[in-house]
């Protein structure tokens, strides 16, 4: 009888444990995409500063484009024509690198914060968070709708937006923030 209440509490904890290490290795994923989206924006604000040359050009900045009509890619992109946004019909291209989140894990949404110190945070359907010489600052455009963004480096006073959030979303509905404010500063949230 000793043995077999053993044997159950064993079982028992047994599968506690292996319930709770699949629900951190999902946490874990998730938090690895997160730091990459996070990496991959810093590293748009790195070429952008440093003025990295892209094919034969050297262009005005570089910028990461988000949109959740793509909710498992977002793109690093050298801009062209100086808009400060991503244009998909730009010859030469302007992307550098297309990233894509795996495994189920997608961008579940985008939002905004317009003014210093704001605590709302709008939905967007489109975000490019934008950055130039010789400062470290994001320039960041959204757009509610399906229309693109309108650019904040051409309207400064009525485009620029002062927070981006992407957040992102695992198969077991956890999710994790990626948070770019318009100081350069880049950071990930629970």
């Amino acid at each position: 009888m000793e043995m077999l209440v053993v044997c159950a509490i064993l079982v028992v904890i047994t599968a506690l444990i292996l319930l709770d290490y699949n629900r951190f290795g999902g946490d874990v994923r998730l938090e690895n995409f997160a730091y990459d989206v996070a990496l991959s924006v810093r590293q748009a604000q790195v070429y952008g500063i440093a003025v990295q040359r892209f094919g034969t050009n050297t262009f005005q900045g570089y910028g990461a484009h988000f949109t959740l009509s793509s909710p498992i890619n977002y793109i690093i992109f050298a801009d062209v024509e100086g808009s400060g946004l991503f244009d998909s019909t730009s010859i030469p291209s302007e992307i550098v690198e297309t990233d894509t989140i795996g495994d189920y894990y997608r961008i579940s949404g985008l939002c905004a914060i317009s003014a210093v110190g704001g605590s709302v945070c709008t939905p967007m359907r489109t975000i490019d968070i934008f950055f130039k010489r010789p400062e470290p600052t994001g320039y960041i455009s959204a757009s509610p709708d399906a229309n693109p963004p309108v650019s904040c480096i051409q309207n400064p006073q009525t485009a620029c937006q002062f927070e981006a959030q992407i957040t992102l979303l695992s198969p077991k509905g956890d999710t994790r923030t990626v948070v770019v404010d318009s100081t350069g500063q880049i950071s990930v949230q629970n």
